[in-house]
């Protein structure tokens, strides 16, 4: 069986195809077409026989979508998307209505439409790529796998704001939380490290990219996480700056004169990492920082601070600790970063092995001195295959 995996953004479109066999999930190719709509657009596919770049002109999702058609049928690694068992589109926004992955019929299409309000730079972006397959292989079982459905666990007490009510009634107002298809995947893949169901364990998994989150989860479950409405709240980010006092944005509306969209702008673009130091990529910032640059290190020492904070809150919520999961371009590459968010946390049980956590290079590298209870885990995320699973089992009686 073949599986096609999509996550469509509003710029570009990734895809990673599996084959399945036995249980077995194997990479037949993989591949991201990015800039669509720019002269400047690009496509890059990579397989176990080689890999190229392709520098055509795609204007558009759909024709970025038959562009990859094309250089899977030239290169002989599928006869058309016809042929394939299931195609998994990941959906960024699914509100309280999913809770699991859905064949998506014009019923599910709707309601995504109908999440737009709730995630305007992404669940369009989403459906374009949903209607284009539908369109090009009609009878291949579709299926929307949703960023915000692991989340969906949380009790009442954690996912509502202390708002008035009518606003969650009438407006959806709440925390929704995201990445859940990557807390997800670290969740399986640390229980299968400690050799116990998930259920048997108290985790917290933290998801550090450009965008960044954590997730508190007991018996396989989440019971909190760190963003919420949207993607701005929680952990600092890249470009986003986490929990902000809300009277700041009363403030710059009243006494800076700006407008809604230019506070947007701020909040999601040059906030964070960003805003503290003028670089949102960690790479660039541990350069600055070696270089003497004081704003640089003040900037990933907020950082580190901020998760800090949620490991202790979220330790106390779970009543214990059994593993701590670091992922993402920052959590699983960036050793610096570890050890600044473990430093100080030895009370909790977390005590890190320098050269275990200089050397993580490995897929899953236990990174622990055997003297603590806490097992640290830096675990390379893989979104794609998490979905491929999720699409088995939703198959599966």
């Amino acid at each position: 069986m073949k599986i096609l995996v999509i996550n469509c953004g509003s710029s570009s479109v990734k895809f990673k195809l599996f084959q399945v066999a036995g249980g077995d999930f194997s990479v037949l190719a993989a591949g991201l077409v990015e800039r669509i709509g720019e002269s400047t657009s690009r496509l890059k596919l990579s397989w176990p026989g080689g890999e190229i770049e392709d520098d055509r002109r795609v204007t558009s999702h759909h024709r970025a979508l038959e562009t990859i058609e094309e250089l899977l049928v030239d290169r002989q690694i599928l006869p058309d998307f016809s042929s394939l068992y299931a195609i998994a589109h990941r959906v960024v926004h699914g509100g309280e209505k999913f809770q699991r992955p859905v064949v998506i019929d014009d019923e599910v299409t709707a309601a995504i439409k109908a999440l737009i309000p709730l995630a305007p730079l992404h669940n369009p972006y989403n459906l374009d790529g949903i209607e284009a397959l539908r369109e090009k292989a009609p009878r291949v079982r579709q299926v929307a796998v949703f960023d915000t459905a692991f989340h969906q666990a949380m009790p009442e007490s954690s996912y509502l704001y202390p708002l008035p009510y009518d606003l969650y009634q009438s407006h959806g107002v709440r925390r929704y939380g995201f990445h859940g298809i990557s807390h997800g995947y670290l969740v399986k893949t640390a229980a299968g490290f400690m050799g116990r169901p998930a259920g048997d364990l108290c985790i917290i998994t933290l998801h550090l990219g450009n965008g960044a989150s954590a997730a508190a989860v007991r018996n396989g479950k989440c019971v909190d996480t760190s963003m919420g409405l949207t993607p701005l709240e929680g952990l600092v980010m890249g470009t986003r700056g986490g929990d902000l006092d809300p009277g700041i944005l009363l403030y710059l509306e009243r006494e800076c004169g700006l407008d809604g969209d230019r506070i947007d702008e701020i909040l999601n673009r040059e906030s964070g990492l960003k805003g503290i130091c003028g670089e949102n990529d960690v790479r660039e910032i541990l350069a600055k920082i070696a270089a003497g640059d004081e704003r640089a290190e003040l900037a990933l020492e907020i950082f580190c601070r901020r998760i800090k904070k949620y490991i202790g809150a979220y330790t106390a919520l779970l009543g214990r600790l059994d593993v701590l999961v670091f992922a993402g371009g920052i959590g699983f590459g960036s050793s610096y970063v570890r050890r600044q968010v473990c430093t100080g946390l030895e009370h909790l049980g977390l005590r890190l092995d320098p050269g275990a956590n200089e050397s993580c290079r490995a897929k899953i590298n236990p990174v622990d001195d055997g003297r603590g209870s806490v097992r640290i885990l830096a675990v390379e995320t893989d979104e794609e295959l998490e979905m491929a699973r999720q699409v088995i089992a939703l198959s599966s009686p």
